[in-house]
């Protein structure tokens, strides 16, 4: 994937993005301005009896949970069109920083797969990146 509108390579030292994924069930989404990226369209591992028991313990920093939602259909088609909207406005003279937000329901497993494959995408394309994930460690939303 390439990103609209990048010319030269800045410098990954300067971080040009925090990406933070949350879950919009927990009701304390992050503030600001920001990308907003809705990963809830993505398939939910929890839900899926077949890995339920499995995926429960793990979160989207787990190499199954990460295969298991890329997996899913018109993930790519999400995160490339997240990742050209991002490039374009880093590429946007004077644009110093681009926030983006990545949710889905709970912020265990979707939207922390979808926030990590960003970061590496961008940090690929030279930017420095950073990744907070706000809900990683809460429980399960039923």
């Amino acid at each position: 994937m390439t990103p609209a509108g990048v010319c030269a390579q800045p410098s990954p030292a300067l971080i040009r993005s925090v990406i933070t994924s949350y879950g919009d069930g927990h009701r304390d989404a992050p503030r600001g301005d920001a990308l907003r990226v809705d990963a809830r369209s993505l398939r939910n591992p929890p839900e899926d009896p077949a890995v339920r028991e499995r995926m429960l313990r793990a979160n989207g920093l787990d190499p199954d949970v990460r295969a298991y939602v890329l997996a899913t259909p018109g993930a790519d088609r999400l995160i490339e069109r997240s990742l050209s909207r991002a490039s374009a406005l880093l590429a946007l003279p004077g644009h110093l920083r681009v926030d983006i937000h990545v949710l889905c329901g709970g912020g265990r497993h979707r939207s922390v797969v979808v926030a990590e494959e960003l970061a590496t995408l961008l940090r690929a394309f030279g930017y420095g990146v950073e990744t907070e994930h706000r809900h990683i460690d809460r429980p399960i939303l039923g």
